[in-house]
């Protein structure tokens, strides 16, 4: 079981690449995602228990001092958090969907963490910046007040840190908007 994860967002792919192998002699933590994402930035997600995550993620910002875009750590990270990430999340019998789009990465899982810790929703995707200019979006699903609640609170958390795009609740999504999202 994963009780912490932390990210940081670097602007130099070399930087990234730099940061990721100090942040994994940093700490004990695991190594979960080291890659590049649009438009040229590097993203590095680690895992392990609380101050192992938040030492990491300090040497990281440290490393990368000009070249951070953003970064955060969430003890206690949902479990439906990891699985949205890859996609993995049940999207049968929807009743509506909300979505969160941000201008990072990290801002997208740490307001995805936020809504669902919020309100009784699943996150169904977390799409992190591939082919998109670098924004970053989740959708959560769940009954209409709860994605309500959801999507306001993870908006919240993205427009305080300045990377919140856009947020929508669509109540009573049509199938083929539903099937896209496979």
């Amino acid at each position: 079981m994963i009780n912490a994860i932390g990210v940081v967002e670097f602007t130099s792919i070399a930087k990234g690449i730099e940061a990721s192998d100090i942040m994994a002699k940093t700490a004990d933590v695991t190594l979960l995602v080291a890659k590049h994402l649009c438009p040229g930035k590097y993203m590095v997600l680690v895992s392990g228990d609380v101050s192992s995550v938040r030492q990491s993620i300090n040497a990281g910002i440290e490393l990368g001092a000009q070249h951070t875009v953003d970064h955060f750590v969430i003890p206690n990270v949902h479990p439906s958090i990891l699985p949205a990430i890859g996609g993995g999340n049940d999207l049968t019998n929807v009743k509506a969907i909300g979505i969160i789009e941000t201008y990072s990465v990290a801002a997208s899982i740490e307001a995805t963490d936020e809504a669902v810790k919020m309100a009784a929703v699943m996150p169904v995707r977390l799409h992190m910046a591939f082919g998109i200019g670098g924004k970053s979006y989740s959708i959560v699903t769940g009954e209409v007040a709860a994605v309500k609640a959801a999507v306001a609170a993870g908006s919240e958390l993205a427009a305080s840190k300045g990377m919140l795009v856009y947020s929508i609740v669509i109540p009573r999504p049509q199938q083929q908007v539903i099937d896209s999202f496979k």
